[in-house]
Protein backbone atom coordinates (compact mmCIF):
# COMPACT_ATOMS: atom_id res chain seq x y z
CA UNK A 1 0.00 0.00 0.00
CA UNK A 2 1.59 3.87 -0.72
CA UNK A 3 0.91 6.09 2.14
CA UNK A 4 -0.16 8.62 -0.63
CA UNK A 5 -3.22 6.42 -1.01
CA UNK A 6 -4.04 5.74 2.79
CA UNK A 7 -6.79 6.68 4.68
CA UNK A 8 -6.52 9.02 7.56
CA UNK A 9 -8.21 9.90 10.29
CA UNK A 10 -7.35 13.27 12.08
CA UNK A 11 -9.15 13.62 15.65
CA UNK A 12 -8.59 17.04 16.34
CA UNK A 13 -9.52 19.71 19.24
CA UNK A 14 -10.22 22.24 16.86
CA UNK A 15 -12.58 22.75 13.51
CA UNK A 16 -11.83 24.52 10.46
CA UNK A 17 -14.86 26.88 10.53
CA UNK A 18 -13.69 29.54 12.46
CA UNK A 19 -10.93 32.35 12.39
CA UNK A 20 -8.19 30.19 13.94
CA UNK A 21 -6.21 27.77 11.78
CA UNK A 22 -4.42 24.84 13.92
CA UNK A 23 -1.86 22.21 12.73
CA UNK A 24 -4.41 19.01 11.96
CA UNK A 25 -5.96 21.65 9.33
CA UNK A 26 -2.79 21.97 7.29
CA UNK A 27 -1.92 17.92 8.18
CA UNK A 28 -5.30 17.30 6.42
CA UNK A 29 -5.18 19.72 3.73
CA UNK A 30 -0.99 18.50 2.98
CA UNK A 31 -1.90 14.90 3.36
CA UNK A 32 -5.24 15.22 0.90
CA UNK A 33 -3.22 16.94 -1.53
CA UNK A 34 -0.64 14.18 -1.41
CA UNK A 35 -3.43 12.19 -2.64
CA UNK A 36 -4.68 10.42 1.02
CA UNK A 37 -7.87 10.23 2.20
CA UNK A 38 -8.73 12.06 4.99
CA UNK A 39 -11.35 12.84 7.23
CA UNK A 40 -10.84 15.65 9.94
CA UNK A 41 -13.62 15.08 13.01
CA UNK A 42 -13.18 17.44 15.80
CA UNK A 43 -14.68 18.18 19.05
CA UNK A 44 -18.45 18.17 19.15
CA UNK A 45 -20.21 21.49 19.85
CA UNK A 46 -22.91 20.66 22.62
CA UNK A 47 -25.99 21.91 23.37
CA UNK A 48 -24.48 23.53 25.96
CA UNK A 49 -21.61 25.06 24.18
CA UNK A 50 -24.66 26.59 21.77
CA UNK A 51 -26.78 27.77 24.36
CA UNK A 52 -24.25 29.57 26.70
CA UNK A 53 -22.76 31.13 23.76
CA UNK A 54 -19.09 29.72 23.71
CA UNK A 55 -19.57 29.67 20.25
CA UNK A 56 -21.15 32.97 18.85
CA UNK A 57 -24.02 32.67 16.22
CA UNK A 58 -21.98 33.39 13.57
CA UNK A 59 -19.59 30.63 13.94
CA UNK A 60 -22.30 27.96 13.93
CA UNK A 61 -24.33 29.18 10.95
CA UNK A 62 -21.13 28.51 9.08
CA UNK A 63 -20.90 24.86 10.35
CA UNK A 64 -21.50 21.78 7.92
CA UNK A 65 -24.44 19.39 9.19
CA UNK A 66 -22.93 16.54 8.19
CA UNK A 67 -19.98 15.49 6.20
CA UNK A 68 -18.31 18.39 3.61
CA UNK A 69 -15.76 18.05 1.61
CA UNK A 70 -13.50 21.19 1.19
CA UNK A 71 -11.42 22.28 -2.33
CA UNK A 72 -8.10 20.40 -1.30
CA UNK A 73 -10.36 16.78 -0.56
CA UNK A 74 -10.78 16.93 2.97
CA UNK A 75 -13.83 15.69 4.25
CA UNK A 76 -15.02 17.56 7.64
CA UNK A 77 -16.80 16.21 10.36
CA UNK A 78 -18.06 18.73 13.42
CA UNK A 79 -20.49 16.40 15.31
CA UNK A 80 -23.67 18.43 17.16
CA UNK A 81 -24.20 17.13 20.51
CA UNK A 82 -26.82 17.33 23.37
CA UNK A 83 -23.78 16.83 25.93
CA UNK A 84 -19.73 17.99 25.92
CA UNK A 85 -17.49 14.94 25.40
CA UNK A 86 -16.34 12.84 27.19
CA UNK A 87 -19.68 13.06 29.35
CA UNK A 88 -22.38 12.34 26.80
CA UNK A 89 -22.69 9.09 25.06
CA UNK A 90 -20.59 10.48 21.91
CA UNK A 91 -18.16 8.01 20.10
CA UNK A 92 -16.14 8.83 17.46
CA UNK A 93 -16.57 5.10 15.53
CA UNK A 94 -20.91 5.97 15.95
CA UNK A 95 -20.77 9.39 14.18
CA UNK A 96 -18.47 7.79 11.19
CA UNK A 97 -21.11 4.99 10.68
CA UNK A 98 -24.17 7.63 11.15
CA UNK A 99 -22.93 9.49 7.99
CA UNK A 100 -21.96 6.45 6.19
CA UNK A 101 -17.95 7.15 6.43
CA UNK A 102 -16.01 3.61 6.82
CA UNK A 103 -14.83 3.01 9.69
CA UNK A 104 -11.28 1.27 8.89
CA UNK A 105 -8.21 4.13 8.43
CA UNK A 106 -4.60 3.48 7.38
CA UNK A 107 -3.53 5.76 10.30
CA UNK A 108 -5.92 7.64 12.81
CA UNK A 109 -3.62 10.65 14.41
CA UNK A 110 -5.38 12.32 17.91
CA UNK A 111 -4.80 15.50 18.83
CA UNK A 112 -8.00 16.34 21.36
CA UNK A 113 -8.02 13.33 24.42
CA UNK A 114 -12.09 14.36 24.98
CA UNK A 115 -12.49 12.82 21.75
CA UNK A 116 -11.07 9.42 23.24
CA UNK A 117 -12.93 5.93 23.79
CA UNK A 118 -11.26 2.64 23.67
CA UNK A 119 -13.44 1.90 20.78
CA UNK A 120 -11.04 4.08 18.45
CA UNK A 121 -8.28 1.49 18.72
CA UNK A 122 -10.42 -0.65 16.93
CA UNK A 123 -10.45 1.68 14.05
CA UNK A 124 -6.78 1.21 13.00
CA UNK A 125 -3.65 -0.22 12.65
CA UNK A 126 -1.40 2.53 13.61
CA UNK A 127 -2.58 4.85 16.23
CA UNK A 128 -0.87 8.17 16.99
CA UNK A 129 -1.13 10.54 19.79
CA UNK A 130 -0.01 14.23 18.81
CA UNK A 131 0.17 16.21 21.83
CA UNK A 132 -0.50 20.04 21.08
CA UNK A 133 -0.75 20.98 24.78
CA UNK A 134 0.26 19.91 28.43
CA UNK A 135 -2.42 18.75 30.18
CA UNK A 136 -1.06 17.93 34.12
CA UNK A 137 -3.93 17.22 35.26
CA UNK A 138 -7.88 17.12 34.97
CA UNK A 139 -10.58 14.98 32.71
CA UNK A 140 -7.74 15.55 29.50
CA UNK A 141 -5.05 14.31 31.89
CA UNK A 142 -6.32 11.12 32.47
CA UNK A 143 -7.74 10.68 29.07
CA UNK A 144 -3.96 11.68 27.49
CA UNK A 145 -2.59 8.73 29.85
CA UNK A 146 -5.66 6.14 28.47
CA UNK A 147 -4.44 7.22 24.82
CA UNK A 148 -0.68 6.65 25.50
CA UNK A 149 -1.47 3.18 27.04
CA UNK A 150 -3.39 2.46 23.59
CA UNK A 151 -1.10 4.33 21.18
CA UNK A 152 1.50 3.09 18.90
CA UNK A 153 3.50 6.11 18.78
CA UNK A 154 3.60 9.50 19.64
CA UNK A 155 4.46 12.58 17.83
CA UNK A 156 4.41 15.61 20.28
CA UNK A 157 5.00 19.48 18.60
CA UNK A 158 7.67 20.07 21.29
CA UNK A 159 10.18 18.48 23.44
CA UNK A 160 8.64 20.26 26.31
CA UNK A 161 5.06 18.22 25.80
CA UNK A 162 6.94 15.43 24.58
CA UNK A 163 8.83 15.42 28.18
CA UNK A 164 5.41 16.14 29.97
CA UNK A 165 3.92 12.75 28.74
CA UNK A 166 6.74 11.13 31.37
CA UNK A 167 9.05 8.27 30.51
CA UNK A 168 7.95 6.60 26.96
CA UNK A 169 8.83 3.09 25.18
CA UNK A 170 6.58 3.66 22.17
CA UNK A 171 8.36 5.55 19.27
CA UNK A 172 8.24 9.06 19.98
CA UNK A 173 9.36 11.85 17.78
CA UNK A 174 9.26 16.18 17.71
CA UNK A 175 7.55 18.09 14.91
CA UNK A 176 7.30 21.74 16.03
CA UNK A 177 4.04 23.40 13.77
CA UNK A 178 5.04 24.58 10.33
CA UNK A 179 3.97 27.27 8.18
CA UNK A 180 2.11 27.88 4.84
CA UNK A 181 4.87 30.12 3.77
CA UNK A 182 3.13 31.13 0.25
CA UNK A 183 0.08 32.25 1.72
CA UNK A 184 2.04 34.12 4.51
CA UNK A 185 5.15 35.36 2.31
CA UNK A 186 4.67 38.96 0.58
CA UNK A 187 5.65 38.52 -2.93
CA UNK A 188 7.79 41.81 -3.17
CA UNK A 189 9.91 42.78 -0.33
CA UNK A 190 9.27 46.28 -0.52
CA UNK A 191 11.05 49.38 1.42
CA UNK A 192 10.68 49.80 5.28
CA UNK A 193 7.25 49.06 7.15
CA UNK A 194 5.86 51.47 9.26
CA UNK A 195 6.08 51.12 12.95
CA UNK A 196 3.69 48.81 13.42
CA UNK A 197 3.33 45.70 15.88
CA UNK A 198 0.05 43.21 15.42
CA UNK A 199 -0.69 40.48 17.87
CA UNK A 200 -3.00 37.86 16.20
CA UNK A 201 -4.49 34.65 18.20
CA UNK A 202 -6.52 33.80 20.77
CA UNK A 203 -7.02 36.45 24.07
CA UNK A 204 -6.80 33.64 26.72
CA UNK A 205 -5.61 33.99 30.16
CA UNK A 206 -2.23 32.10 28.13
CA UNK A 207 -1.91 36.33 26.93
CA UNK A 208 -0.05 38.81 29.13
CA UNK A 209 -2.12 41.99 28.71
CA UNK A 210 -0.17 43.90 31.31
CA UNK A 211 3.24 43.14 28.43
CA UNK A 212 1.28 44.55 25.92
CA UNK A 213 0.01 47.84 27.83
CA UNK A 214 3.74 48.17 29.24
CA UNK A 215 5.12 48.29 24.90
CA UNK A 216 2.01 50.63 24.22
CA UNK A 217 3.04 52.93 27.23
CA UNK A 218 7.07 52.67 26.62
CA UNK A 219 6.30 53.59 22.50
CA UNK A 220 3.77 56.31 22.25
CA UNK A 221 5.09 56.41 18.63
CA UNK A 222 3.80 52.89 17.67
CA UNK A 223 1.11 51.12 16.51
CA UNK A 224 -0.31 47.72 18.29
CA UNK A 225 -2.93 46.12 16.57
CA UNK A 226 -4.11 43.27 18.66
CA UNK A 227 -6.54 40.83 16.26
CA UNK A 228 -8.17 38.30 17.94
CA UNK A 229 -12.12 37.17 19.95
CA UNK A 230 -12.04 39.05 22.93
CA UNK A 231 -12.28 41.75 25.09
CA UNK A 232 -9.64 44.12 25.77
CA UNK A 233 -8.75 46.22 29.75
CA UNK A 234 -10.08 49.43 29.61
CA UNK A 235 -6.61 50.67 30.85
CA UNK A 236 -5.03 50.22 27.25
CA UNK A 237 -3.48 53.76 25.35
CA UNK A 238 -5.15 55.19 22.43
CA UNK A 239 -2.10 53.71 20.31
CA UNK A 240 -3.52 49.94 20.66
CA UNK A 241 -6.07 48.84 18.35
CA UNK A 242 -8.55 45.93 18.85
CA UNK A 243 -9.68 44.35 15.43
CA UNK A 244 -11.75 41.52 16.78
CA UNK A 245 -11.40 38.38 15.56
CA UNK A 246 -9.56 38.00 11.46
CA UNK A 247 -10.20 35.54 9.29
CA UNK A 248 -7.83 33.85 8.03
CA UNK A 249 -7.42 34.86 4.71
CA UNK A 250 -7.01 38.26 5.54
CA UNK A 251 -4.23 37.71 8.22
CA UNK A 252 -1.03 38.00 4.94
CA UNK A 253 -1.80 41.13 4.30
CA UNK A 254 -2.61 42.35 8.02
CA UNK A 255 0.78 41.02 8.97
CA UNK A 256 2.30 42.53 5.49
CA UNK A 257 2.08 45.75 6.50
CA UNK A 258 3.62 45.01 10.34
CA UNK A 259 7.48 45.83 11.38
CA UNK A 260 6.84 43.70 14.34
CA UNK A 261 4.79 40.20 15.38
CA UNK A 262 4.57 40.04 19.05
CA UNK A 263 4.15 36.67 21.34
CA UNK A 264 3.56 38.23 24.48
CA UNK A 265 2.67 35.31 26.63
CA UNK A 266 1.45 35.24 30.37
CA UNK A 267 3.38 32.64 32.83
CA UNK A 268 0.58 30.47 32.31
CA UNK A 269 2.46 27.15 33.01
CA UNK A 270 0.65 25.65 29.50
CA UNK A 271 2.90 28.26 27.44
CA UNK A 272 6.31 25.96 27.94
CA UNK A 273 5.18 23.57 25.98
CA UNK A 274 3.98 25.69 23.18
CA UNK A 275 4.79 25.87 19.61
CA UNK A 276 3.13 28.46 18.13
CA UNK A 277 2.20 28.39 14.30
CA UNK A 278 2.87 32.51 14.64
CA UNK A 279 6.17 32.45 14.96
CA UNK A 280 6.69 31.08 11.60
CA UNK A 281 3.75 33.02 10.03
CA UNK A 282 5.45 36.38 11.44
CA UNK A 283 8.55 35.48 10.00
CA UNK A 284 7.20 34.46 6.60
CA UNK A 285 5.55 37.81 5.98
CA UNK A 286 8.18 39.88 6.80
CA UNK A 287 8.25 41.27 10.55
CA UNK A 288 10.68 40.86 13.04
CA UNK A 289 9.28 38.73 16.28
CA UNK A 290 9.50 39.76 19.61
CA UNK A 291 8.39 36.37 22.33
CA UNK A 292 8.58 35.39 25.51
CA UNK A 293 11.31 33.07 25.90
CA UNK A 294 10.21 29.38 26.67
CA UNK A 295 11.97 26.37 26.43
CA UNK A 296 10.67 26.22 23.09
CA UNK A 297 11.07 29.81 21.83
CA UNK A 298 14.52 31.21 21.69
CA UNK A 299 16.38 34.02 20.86
CA UNK A 300 17.26 33.89 17.23
CA UNK A 301 18.57 37.72 16.23
CA UNK A 302 20.06 36.87 12.64
CA UNK A 303 16.41 35.65 12.27
CA UNK A 304 14.98 38.34 13.74
CA UNK A 305 13.57 36.91 16.85
CA UNK A 306 14.24 38.40 20.23
CA UNK A 307 13.09 37.17 23.22
CA UNK A 308 12.80 38.39 27.13
CA UNK A 309 12.31 36.50 30.50
CA UNK A 310 10.29 39.16 32.46
CA UNK A 311 9.18 42.74 31.77
CA UNK A 312 12.67 44.19 32.94
CA UNK A 313 14.45 43.22 29.65
CA UNK A 314 10.88 43.13 27.45
CA UNK A 315 11.45 46.51 26.20
CA UNK A 316 14.51 45.90 25.19
CA UNK A 317 13.67 42.85 23.03
CA UNK A 318 11.22 45.56 21.47
CA UNK A 319 13.30 47.97 20.51
CA UNK A 320 15.59 45.40 18.88
CA UNK A 321 13.15 43.52 16.84
CA UNK A 322 11.84 47.50 16.14
CA UNK A 323 15.46 48.41 14.77
CA UNK A 324 15.80 44.95 12.84
CA UNK A 325 15.85 45.45 8.85
CA UNK A 326 12.67 45.85 7.26
CA UNK A 327 11.13 43.88 5.87
CA UNK A 328 12.83 40.78 7.75
CA UNK A 329 14.26 39.27 4.99
CA UNK A 330 16.44 36.53 6.81
CA UNK A 331 13.38 35.48 8.66
CA UNK A 332 11.54 34.96 5.70
CA UNK A 333 13.65 32.78 4.40
CA UNK A 334 13.61 30.88 7.51
CA UNK A 335 9.96 30.45 7.29
CA UNK A 336 10.46 28.86 3.85
CA UNK A 337 12.26 26.19 5.60
CA UNK A 338 9.68 25.11 7.95
CA UNK A 339 6.89 24.78 5.68
CA UNK A 340 3.45 22.27 6.06
CA UNK A 341 4.56 20.17 3.12
CA UNK A 342 8.21 19.52 4.74
CA UNK A 343 6.17 18.77 8.06
CA UNK A 344 4.00 16.57 6.09
CA UNK A 345 6.33 14.63 4.66
CA UNK A 346 8.32 14.01 8.00
CA UNK A 347 5.16 12.47 9.40
CA UNK A 348 4.16 10.10 6.33
CA UNK A 349 7.51 8.93 7.40
CA UNK A 350 7.40 8.14 10.40
CA UNK A 351 3.63 7.44 10.55
CA UNK A 352 3.60 4.40 7.66
CA UNK A 353 7.11 3.49 9.21
CA UNK A 354 5.29 1.85 12.15
CA UNK A 355 4.46 -1.85 12.45
CA UNK A 356 0.99 -2.06 11.47
CA UNK A 357 -1.07 -3.95 14.61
Amino acid sequence: MSDAAARILLLSHSHAFGPFRVGSHHYARTLAESGAEVVHLSTPVSLAHRVTGRIDAHTLATLPRGPMRDEAGVTHLVPLTIAPVPYGRFRVDRELRRHGIAERFDAVLIDQPLLWHESVRALTGRLVYRPTDMYPDGVKHAQQQRIVAAADAVIATSSAVLRALGDLTLPTLVIENGVDAERFTASSAGGARELLCVYVGALDGRFDWNQLGAWARQHPDVRFIVAGPGQAPASLTSNVEMLGAVDYDQLPALLQQARVGLLPLSDDPLNAGRSPMKLYEYLAAGTAVVTRETPVLRADAVSGVYTYRDGADADAALRSALAHPSPNIAGMRRAAAESWGAKTAQLQRFVFDLTQR
